[in-house]
C-alpha cells in the first residue's frame, strides 16, 4: 500500500514486522562478533529490546503515531539490554519525542522523528564511537533531513532510508579497522538495518511473522481491531524449559502461540533457547498449564484471579490500556526490609558458584546474567525494589552491561543509585573483596576505582571459526586467551592455550591470582593449573573458586 502518512495503527505494524524480521536474523547478527568466542549476543541483546516494546504496544488500538510510540518507547526502555539493546531503545525514544504534538506525520516530519532519535541515542553514550550503529542511523537520518518533501510517500521514504543504511553499514570497516580485520560489519548496525528492512516490507505487506499479518488485516480492514473478550479472569505466566524433543532451532513458539490464542488475551510469548515465557489472560488456567506441559516441564509458574483484584482493589480498577491488571511488570510484588540501610550491593554474576561468592562477599542482590544472557533495565530495578537502602552500588561485572545499569540508575527514584563500572568478573569479584563502606559514597567509588585499575582479567574459552585477529592464527574449536580484551594465545590444548596467557598477564609486581573455573573444567584440571601456577610464579598467593559458569573456562583475576 502506499501512504502519504504515517498513523500510529500503521506504525504499530510496521514495528512489529521489523521486530519478526529481526527475530528470524538475530542469530547472523550474533555471528558477526569482531572476537571468535561464543558469546556474540548483539542480535540476541536487540531482538530482546524491541521484545519489550512490542508486548507493549501488541494489544494497544492507538491511532495516534506519539501515543504508540511512547508505549513501545516504554516498553524498550525497560527492556533494554546490552549496549546495542540500550542504543536502539534511545533511538526509539528520541522517535517517540520527534513525534510529540502529532497524530500521525509526513515524510518531513518521519525525517526529523528519525533525526530526534540519532539525537536521544548520541546523547545516552558517554563516548559515542563511529563505525557502529549509531553512524548508521545518523548518516541515513542526515539523508532523508536532505532530501524528503511533502510529496514523499511513506513508502519512498523508507526506500532510500534503507539504502542509505545500507550503505553506511558497508562502510563500518572502513571506519573500524577491528572490522576489517574480523572481515564483518558492525553487528548493532545490521541489527539496526533489519528492523528498518522489516518495517519498509510491511508498506509492501511482506509480513515476516503471522502475528503482524493478523495486526495489519485488522488494520487496514477493520474500523478498529478487537482483541478477544475475556472479562477478568486469571492472570497465568510460567516458564517452560522446552523437552528434548522440541528443543531445537527448528521449533516455532508460534505452535503453542496457536494453542493458546484462543482461550485468552494480553498474550505475551518470547522463546529464548531451551526456554519459553509465556504470560496471557484466561478464564481457563488449567487448558493453558495442559497446553504447555505437552512442550516442557515449568520452571516457573504463578495464576493470580484478576477479578478478585478488581473487586478489591481501586488502583486495579483504573489500570491503564495495555497494562495487565495483576501489575504491569508481571511479577511478584517486591518486599523491601523494614529497616533502612545506608548502602546496599547489586552485583551481576552467572553461575552458581559465582553468585554464591558475590553473596558471600556482601553483594545483598545478585542479577543473574554476564556474557551471551545480559540483564536488561528492568532487571537491574526489580533488584533495587527488593532493596531498602539510600544508597545502592551496582556491579556490573561486564562491559556490555554498563549502559543498562546506567540506565536504570536514571530512572530509580527511591535509592541513590551509583555504577560501579566494573567491566569484567574478575574486576568486580575483586573490587567486591576490597569495598570498605565505612565511608560517604563519592570516596568509596574512589577507593574502588584504584583496585579495579589494578586488576589483570585472564580468560580461556574456545573459538567459533578461523580467523587471523591480532597477528595470531585462529582456528575453530582452538582454545584461546584474552588478556584485558586482547586475544593473546591459541591452542588445540586447554593447558597449552592458558599457560601461553599467564605468560602474557602476569608481571612481577602481581602478588595474588584467583581462578575461577567453569562448568566445564574438572577437579583433577583445576588441581594441575594451581601446582603449575605454584611452581612457576611462586610469588603468586592462589585462590581458587568453582565458579561453574558457562563459555569461559576459566576466569583469572590477577592482582
Amino acid at each position: 500500500m502506499q501512504i502519504m502518512k504515517l498513523d500510529g495503527a500503521i506504525f504499530k505494524t510496521l514495528v512489529l514486522n521489523g521486530a519478526e524480521k529481526l527475530k528470524k536474523d538475530y542469530q547472523r547478527i550474533d555471528s558477526l562478533n569482531v572476537f571468535p568466542v561464543p558469546d556474540g549476543d548483539t542480535g540476541t541483546n536487540m531482538k530482546m529490546t524491541i521484545e519489550g516494546g512490542v508486548n507493549e504496544i501488541y494489544n494497544s488500538h492507538d491511532t495516534s503515531i506519539y501515543e504508540i510510540s511512547k508505549k513501545l518507547s516504554r516498553g524498550m526502555l525497560m527492556g533494554a539490554r546490552g549496549n546495542s539493546g540500550v542504543i536502539l531503545s534511545q533511538l526509539f525514544r528520541g522517535l517517540n519525542k520527534g513525534f510529540e504534538g502529532f497524530e500521525q506525520v509526513d515524510a518531513i516530519r518521519l525525517a526529523h522523528a528519525f533525526d530526534s532519535g540519532v539525537k536521544q541515542a548520541y546523547k545516552a553514550v558517554m563516548k559515542p564511537v563511529e563505525g557502529t550503529i549509531l553512524t548508521v542511523a545518523r548518516e541515513a537520518c542526515e539523508k532523508m533531513l536532505t532530501i524528503s518533501s511533502s510529496r514523499m510517500t511513506i513508502n519512498e521514504f523508507f526506500i532510500e532510508y534503507i539504502a542509505e543504511a545500507r550503505a553506511s553499514l558497508a562502510r563500518t570497516p572502513d571506519i573500524l579497522p577491528v572490522l576489517k580485520e574480523s572481515g564483518v560489519v558492525d553487528s548493532g548496525g545490521a541489527g539496526y538495518l533489519a528492523i528498518v528492512e522489516g518495517m519498509a516490507e510491511a508498506l509492501d505487506e511482506n509480513f515476516a511473522g503471522t502475528d503482524t499479518f493478523e495486526v495489519a488485516h485488522a488494520v487496514t480492514h477493520l474500523p478498529q481491531a478487537t482483541a478477544k473478550e475475556v472479562e477478568f479472569g486469571y492472570c497465568t505466566e510460567f516458564i517452560l524449559r522446552l523437552s528434548e524433543e522440541f528443543n531445537s532451532e527448528d521449533f516455532n513458539e508460534q505452535i503453542i502461540y496457536e494453542q493458546i490464542n484462543p482461550l485468552g488475551d494480553s498474550i505475551a510469548l518470547v522463546k529464548d533457547e531451551d526456554l519459553v515465557k509465556v504470560h496471557i489472560h484466561t478464564l481457563k488456567p488449567g487448558d493453558i498449564l495442559n497446553i504447555g506441559q505437552t512442550y516442557g516441564e515449568f520452571i516457573h509458574l504463578k495464576i493470580e484471579n484478576m477479578t478478585i483484584q478488581h473487586n478489591e482493589s481501586a488502583e486495579i480498577t483504573h489500570v491503564a490500556e495495555g497494562e495487565c491488571p495483576c501489575g504491569e511488570e508481571h511479577f511478584p510484588k517486591a518486599v523491601k526490609p523494614d529497616i533502612r540501610k545506608k548502602y546496599a550491593i547489586v552485583a551481576v554474576a552467572t553461575g552458581e558458584g559465582l553468585i554464591q561468592t558475590f553473596k558471600d562477599l556482601g553483594a545483598d542482590y545478585v542479577v543473574s546474567g554476564g556474557q551471551s544472557m545480559n540483564p536488561s533495565t528492568e532487571d537491574f530495578i526489580r533488584g533495587f525494589d527488593m532493596l531498602n537502602a539510600e544508597n545502592i552500588f551496582v556491579f556490573p561485572n561486564n562491559k556490555n552491561i554498563i549502559l543498562a545499569a546506567n540506565q536504570s540508575a536514571k530512572i530509580y527514584t527511591e535509592s541513590h543509585i551509583h555504577v560501579v563500572e566494573t567491566k569484567t568478573l574478575a574486576q568486580g569479584f575483586s573490587a567486591l573483596t576490597m569495598i570498605d563502606l565505612s565511608g560517604e559514597p563519592e570516596e568509596i567509588i574512589q577507593d574502588l576505582e584504584k583496585v579495579i585499575a589494578n586488576v589483570t582479567t585472564a580468560l580461556v574459552t574456545y573459538s567459533i571459526r578461523d580467523t587471523v585477529l591480532e597477528g595470531i592464527d585462529i582456528h575453530k574449536d582452538d582454545f584461546i586467551g584474552i588478556c584485558n580484551g586482547k586475544i593473546v594465545a591459541s591452542h588445540k590444548r586447554r593447558s597449552e592455550a592458558t599457560k601461553e596467557l599467564l605468560k602474557n598477564a602476569i608481571n612481577d609486581d602481581k602478588e595474588i591470582i584467583t581462578i575461577i573455573y567453569g562448568a566445564d573444567v574438572s577437579e583433577r584440571e583445576v588441581n594441575e593449573l594451581v601446582r603449575y601456577v605454584e611452581k612457576n610464579y611462586s610469588n603468586l598467593e592462589v585462590d581458587v573458586i568453582e565458579g561453574n559458569q558457562e563459555v569461559y573456562s576459566y576466569i583469572l583475576a590477577i592482582e
